[in-house]
Formats: C-alpha cells, sequence, structure tokens
C-alpha cells in the first residue's frame, strides 16, 4: 500500500514540477526561490499524501501549498544581498528570443504587492479562473477581481513594460 502511494506520488511531482515551479517563479521572480518553494510544497504534499488525494484534486492542494509556502518564506524572512568589491566572472549574455521581455515582465511583476503579483500570476500565467484563483488565495472572488484590476493598472503604467512595449 505504502510503495503504491509512494509510486503515485512521484508520478504526480514529476508530472506537475514544471508547473509549480513556474508558479513559484512568477510569484517569487528568482529561478532558485521558485525552486525551493516547490519542493517545500511537494515535501509538504508528501508528508499529507493521501488527506490530499482524498481532497479529490491534487493539483489544486499543491498549488496552495505553493501559494502558502510563498507567503509564508517571504514574509518572515527578506533576502538580503551581499554586496562585495570583487566581481564574479564573466556571465556571457542570453540570446534566447524574448528573454527581454520576460526578463522585463519578471521586474514589473516584483513591483507588485504580493498578493497581486499572485493574482496575476495564477490568473494569467496559469490561466486559472477567478473561482480558481480565489480558493487558491483563501479569498472571496471579489478580491481576486479587484485585486487583478488594481494590478493590472499598475502593470500598465510600468515603465518597464512601456519601454518594451509588451502592451
Amino acid at each position: 500500500m505504502k510503495a503504491e502511494l509512494d509510486e503515485e506520488f512521484r508520478e504526480f511531482m514529476l508530472g506537475r514540477w514544471p508547473v509549480m515551479v513556474r508558479l513559484a517563479y512568477g510569484l517569487t521572480g528568482d529561478r532558485g526561490h521558485a525552486e525551493e518553494v516547490a519542493q517545500a510544497a511537494f515535501a509538504k504534499a508528501y508528508a499529507a499524501w493521501p488527506k490530499v488525494v482524498r481532497a479529490g484534486s491534487p493539483d489544486a492542494y499543491v498549488r496552495q501549498i505553493v501559494v502558502n509556502e510563498f507567503r509564508n518564506r517571504f514574509r518572515k524572512r527578506r533576502v538580503h544581498e551581499l554586496f562585495t568589491d570583487v566581481l564574479p566572472d564573466a556571465i556571457t549574455a542570453d540570446t534566447s528570443p524574448g528573454i527581454d521581455s520576460r526578463a522585463a515582465l519578471v521586474t514589473a511583476l516584483r513591483a507588485l504587492a504580493p498578493k497581486q503579483r499572485a493574482v496575476i500570476v495564477l490568473r494569467y500565467w496559469l490561466d486559472l479562473t477567478e473561482a480558481q484563483a480565489a480558493t487558491a488565495l483563501n479569498c472571496s472572488v471579489g478580491t481576486v477581481k479587484s485585486q487583478t484590476s488594481r494590478a493590472l493598472a499598475i502593470l500598465r503604467k510600468s515603465p518597464e513594460l512601456v519601454e518594451g512595449d509588451l502592451r
């Protein structure tokens, strides 16, 4: 029985890892933090896997854990940067198409309040409905609508997005 549950979880995690990291990246704006948040969320989901399965929608359950983990991690502590006099080794530029627009979008998202950022990521990156986003954020649909409206107004005025002509 335990081996079956472990295998079921393993398959679920392998299939949903990229989506949950993408969600966490949208929330944190940093690939390393995103992977940490997703890893912590899957660890919590694994610990409660029978309960997660009984809930009926493991994807929504883990998505909720990712959002909660993001809130908890970045509410409790801020990441402090350490500036030094020594520059790191030179990094070659990424010439992938669209890298500038992605960077501009992530920069603009970082300017939003955490709840607004979460609403935008859930609604437009993960393409969730207002009701699904409300469930993931544990708030009302009206709150999702108002936070979306405010966030989009801020993003429309964002210099990063205007200069990059991403509208």
